[in-house]
């Protein structure tokens, strides 16, 4: 099972867990697992149409190009990140 690492904005979710082992061959079953575990974690994470534009997703270190398509290999690892804005320069 994948390795996903779970940002401070979701614990209250995963009740404070910082990683979880999950089943999935791409990140749509990855994070529908993830919320059959955590409910809620996949409606603050996707929208109708995918990924939420403040998140991005590494598999392997490298970002999720193919969005929920992305593959993911039984050791993988899965960082969720949260978009960083700030103010201008």
């Amino acid at each position: 099972m994948a390795v996903v690492y779970i940002p401070s904005l979701l614990r209250d979710l995963t009740h404070g867990e910082e990683t979880v082992r999950l089943p999935g061959e791409n990140l749509r079953q990855i994070l529908s697992a993830l919320n059959d575990a955590y409910p809620g974690t996949w409606y603050r994470l996707c929208t109708a149409n995918g990924l939420r534009r403040s998140i991005a997703i590494a598999v392997d270190g490298q970002i999720a190009s193919l969005g929920l398509l992305e593959p993911v290999e039984q050791t993988s690892e899965v960082h969720i990140v949260p978009a960083i804005s700030g103010g201008c320069l």
